[in-house]
């Protein structure tokens, strides 16, 4: 009989990458704006947020859990399967991690990006990174094939864990009666969106149908609940378009609305990384006191055992098609499974541009 995980080899976490101390953020941050020209004054300034961490992300240690989490369900599971993790901005760089991976016999790698939604940022520019890292490696990656797990933003796991997060949130509120739940994530551009719901149901779509799914259970369970969908960490130009409203914008309209008590269910985040840190546990909070609202912040998926549990399904079932069997594929809410292979063009920067840069797991063009 087949290895459960045959015929994959490994199986990658590749994450964004965070700095570790102070001294960190800055060549960080060159890392993440490469090519753009801007400033290392500039760059100081967007540190902001790190610095007030004393340049520390939380993202690495929740990557390093993750693993963990990942790598104990698969022995639980009774497979054998290393479980890697390498980032785009920082170390351990993929390209680090996919060298030594080669080198130790793997010749077949399934990838988690650690992404839940497909779009330019959380998709695309992944399997951008992944291709040059191939590239980079050259003739040692020769015999070297590398899929990507599919966006998972609708697996039952990941929705799951979710509302159980929000459910625990709500208990944290004093007495009341209703409560909004302002469902959050990572703004994009517009132009970003669009490109995205060219090909299949686009990012701010995959939100709203994992937002009606927590909803469904939220009333399931007795609670009578409105909500929302709003955004954070807005970056670059301030003329560009970008997916409004912002949170804080939101949380006021919600007050002149009469809305007292609000759970913030940050969706759009797999863990408590800066983003989660700073926009929300900081300045979303700090806003919601002012605004005399009674507030409490939903856990993200982090490693709940449903979401982890969740994620080894996903890996299992791809396995278990690229050995040609037919797996049962399950999701939350209405939008189907996308598909294992990205199609052609999709999750672009902008719709209809052509860069000509290689990526793996679909198409370029």
């Amino acid at each position: 009989m087949s290895h459960p995980a045959a015929p994959y080899d490994a199986l990658l976490l590749c994450s964004f990458g965070g700095p570790n101390r102070t001294e960190d953020v800055v060549p960080f941050l060159r890392n993440v704006v490469r090519g753009k020209g801007i400033p290392d004054e500039r760059l100081e300034e967007v540190g902001e947020h790190y610095f007030a961490f004393d340049g520390k992300s939380p993202i690495n240690e929740q990557n390093l859990a993750l693993r963990a989490a990942l790598a104990a369900e698969l022995r639980e599971r009774g497979v054998e399967l290393p479980v890697l993790w390498g980032n785009r901005n920082w170390h351990p760089y993929t390209v680090d991690t996919l060298r030594d991976a080669v080198a130790f016999g793997a010749r077949r790698i399934l990838v988690l990006v650690t992404s839940a939604y497909a779009s330019y940022s959380g998709s695309r520019q992944y399997r951008e990174h992944l291709a040059a890292a191939v590239s980079e490696l050259g003739v040692d990656a020769e015999g070297l094939e590398i899929d990507v797990l599919r966006p998972f933003f609708n697996d039952p796991g990941f929705v799951d864990a979710n509302t159980d997060a929000v459910l625990a949130a709500v208990e944290q509120l004093p007495a009341g009666e209703g409560v909004h739940i302002a469902y959050v994530t990572h703004s994009i551009p517009d132009t970003m969106q669009d490109a995205s719901a060219a090909t299949g149901p686009g990012y701010r779509e995959q939100h709203e149908d994992v937002r009606a799914a927590i909803d469904a259970t939220l009333r399931e369970r007795g609670l009578t609940v409105t909500s929302s969908l709003s955004y954070c960490s807005r970056s670059g130009d301030p003329r560009t378009p970008w997916l409004e409203p912002d949170v804080n914008d939101h949380l006021a309209q919600l007050a002149e609305d009469g809305v007292t008590r609000v759970v913030i269910a940050p969706i759009g985040f797999i863990s408590d990384h800066m983003e989660v840190a700073w926009d929300l546990d900081t300045e979303a909070m700090e806003t919601a006191r002012e605004l005399g609202m009674d507030a409490a912040r939903a856990a993200t998926a982090g490693i709940a055992p449903v979401f982890v549990s969740g994620l080894v399904d996903l890996v299992l079932e791809r396995a278990a098609r690229e050995r040609g069997e037919e797996p049962q594929v399950t999701v939350r809410g209405q939008l189907p499974a996308f598909p294992d292979v990205a199609p052609p063009g999709s999750c672009r920067m902008r719709h209809g541009e052509v860069t000509g840069i290689p990526v793996l797991a679909g198409t370029a063009d």
